[in-house]
């Protein structure tokens, strides 16, 4: 017996080795070939269930229509003319820690809205102020300036009557003099103003959608001013 193999068996034998190393070789990349399509398909899916998480908003309601908007704060009352102000209104009531509805009420009786209005006796805007209650340089019609001018007054005549009401209207249309007196002693005048000033407060506060007191004061002649009034601010 030879102490080397057959050279030609070794040669086959070498050759089925490298053949069958290769074929095994070749199986394990065509399993990852196969393997890969699977994991990159899977990538695009994820990233869409990433894209299409569970919606936070109500089914078929858009942000703009969700939106709440803020019911009115004066009453109905008020004549259209005085609800164009609401927006002032209410912030030249919080300035003063008042009620929305009573700077409304004055300004209805007052001007009906009317930022131009100037009385026979000499009274300016909106509020219906006199002009030595003015700063220098301050611009009278402003209705910033004038609503100022006029509350700081009405809550002035407030503070002289300890918070009554009725004789702080009172003195808002006749002065401090008025504020310190009585039905009796008041003018035709301001006897009309303190029924109107009153009764219509009263109104709002008791949450009524027309007020009878306004109607009133509406069919004793105001109503054409005001007519006017809503032409000025195009209602």
């Amino acid at each position: 017996m030879n102490d080397y193999p057959n050279s030609t068996t070794a040669v086959s034998r070498e050759a089925l080795r490298f053949g069958l190393l290769m074929l095994a070789v070749g199986l394990v990349i065509a399993g990852l070939v196969m393997v890969r399509p699977q994991i990159t398909s899977a990538a695009p899916e994820k990233e869409v269930a990433v894209v299409r998480e569970p919606e936070t908003e109500v089914p078929g309601v858009t942000v703009e229509t969700a939106v709440v908007t803020p019911p009115s704060v004066l009453s109905p009352i008020f004549t259209p003319e005085v609800r164009y102000w609401e927006a002032k209104i209410v912030a030249w009531a919080a300035e003063f820690d008042l009620d929305p509805n009573l700077v409304a009420t004055i300004m209805q009786v007052e001007s009906c809205g009317d930022a131009t209005a100037v009385s026979r006796a000499g009274a300016q805007g909106l509020f219906q102020v006199m002009p030595f209650h003015f700063l220098p340089g301050d611009d009278p019609f402003d209705p910033d300036t004038n609503a100022r001018r006029g509350l700081a007054y009405f809550v002035a005549r407030l503070q002289q009557t300890n918070g009554d009401l009725g004789r702080a209207f009172a003195g808002y249309n006749g002065g401090h003099v008025a504020a310190g007196g009585s039905w009796e002693s008041w003018a035709a005048e301001t006897r009309a103003y303190y029924t109107y000033t009153t009764g219509i407060y009263a109104d709002a506060q008791a949450g009524l959608s027309e007020s009878p007191a306004l109607q009133k004061w509406v069919q004793n002649g105001a109503g054409t001013y005001c007519q006017l009034v809503a032409k000025k601010l195009g209602l």
